[in-house]
């Protein structure tokens, strides 16, 4: 019997694999700008914590902070956000020229800091998220998509938080720089509790057919708030007694709705797990921050243990995730994301815990925690740079 149909598995449609595509969508330069900046602002930082390398890279520990937060983090969630922006609206966000500018502007931030000229770097630090806000803003207005306005109104303020601290620093207001550090941590612990509410449970159930993770709009309504409280708590400077209230609710929240989205069922697929395992940190972070309100453990846990685990993971996660996902590729981890996962999920106990468990081995510790994220994220960086700053396989722009 002739065959009739020869059936074939469809081949990726590549139209001219080898265009430079870094400026068609916000994702690829801040990714690649964020991952490099990563490797290399953390090594050097923990050279210097170590005393191996003299005060030459950042001024203290404010700085290190500040660099982390609105430097390697914020430039990651607006490369999120303008990605995300344009399929929440259907409307472009920047690319070509702006997106370049965009770039500029936070790169030079990250120049200015190691400057003595203060007020340059302020002003320019505090204008990237704001210009993020306006070219953000620009596409959800268009497009009618008013449940993502909040977005617009937290690179606002975290404009404001990042002002905060450049204004202690040149000595116009000394007592408001580690306020605005401890509110940009809240602000972005939000952005992640809110965007991990709406995804979680359809990456699980995607990634794991059967899962059957599900959320509760209320739960997730109440956990957010309860880092709204917490927000508004840390900058009005509340009593001890009301930080722990609400940081061991925010836990007790956070920790439930974890639980709904079943981490446990996940660990046969790499690209699901890492995203439950950076979502565990969250309601460990919390719970610490009580315990240190409490004067049970130091400070510095709690923060890391948001920046480095819950933060740290979710980006390698997201970062894999988007870059496969938005160049057409599949929404699988390799040996090398697996790698990179590990590399940085390592290096959160070994910050948040070691140094608590035996603060003799801090410096040791410090370090360790150093290599293996700045080799997950220079290894992503080599990684994912020519996928990146090509073409999508199938031809369409983005």
């Amino acid at each position: 019997m002739p065959t009739l149909l020869k059936l074939q598995e469809p081949r990726p449609h590549v139209a001219n694999p080898g265009r430079f595509a870094l400026w068609e969508l916000g994702f690829r330069p801040f990714y690649l700008l964020a991952s490099i900046f990563a490797a290399l602002s953390i090594a050097l930082w923990a050279l210097q914590f170590s005393g191996m390398l003299a005060h030459a890279y950042l001024s203290g520990p404010i700085w290190h902070a500040h660099e982390m937060l609105f430097g390697f983090t914020l430039a990651v969630v607006v490369g999120f956000l303008l990605t995300a922006g344009r399929n929440w609206s259907g409307q472009p966000t920047p690319t070509g020229a702006p997106l370049m500018a965009l770039a500029a502007l936070w790169l030079m931030g990250r120049v200015l800091v190691l400057t003595p000229f203060g007020w340059a770097a302020a002003l320019t630090n505090a204008a990237f998220p704001l210009a993020a806000a306006f070219g953000l803003g620009r596409s959800l207005v268009k497009g009618g998509s008013r449940r993502n306005y909040l977005f617009i109104g937290l690179l606002v303020v975290l404009s404001i938080a990042e002002m905060a601290i450049h204004l202690a620093q040149l000595g116009v207001a000394p007592a408001i720089g580690w306020i605005g550090v401890q509110a940009g941590l809240d602000v972005l612990l939000f952005i992640v509790s809110v965007m991990t509410g709406r995804v979680m449970p359809m990456f699980t159930n995607n990634g794991v057919p059967g899962a059957k993770a599900h959320s509760k709009p209320w739960l997730n309504a109440v956990a957010s708030a309860a880092i709204l409280l917490l927000l508004a708590a840390d900058v009005l400077r509340a009593d001890a007694a009301v930080i722990i209230v609400l940081a061991a609710f925010g836990a007790a929240a956070q920790l439930l709705r974890t639980l709904l989205w079943k981490p446990w069922k996940t660990w046969r697929q790499p690209i699901v797990w890492v995203l439950h395992v950076a979502c565990l940190w969250i309601p460990a972070h919390l719970a610490l921050r009580a315990g240190a309100q409490l004067g049970w453990i130091p400070p510095s846990m709690a923060t890391h243990a948001l920046t480095v685990g819950a933060v740290g993971g979710l980006i390698v996660a997201m970062m894999t995730r988007t870059a496969r996902g938005h160049t057409a590729r599949p929404l699988k981890a390799d040996r090398c994301d697996v790698a990179i996962y590990v590399l940085v999920l390592a290096s959160a106990p070994l910050r948040v815990l070691l140094p608590w468990i035996a603060p003799s081995t801090t410096r040791h510790a410090v370090l360790c925690a150093a290599l293996l994220w700045s080799a997950g994220f220079g290894l992503y960086a080599v990684r994912y740079w020519p996928v990146l700053t090509r073409s999508r396989l199938d031809g369409r722009p983005g």
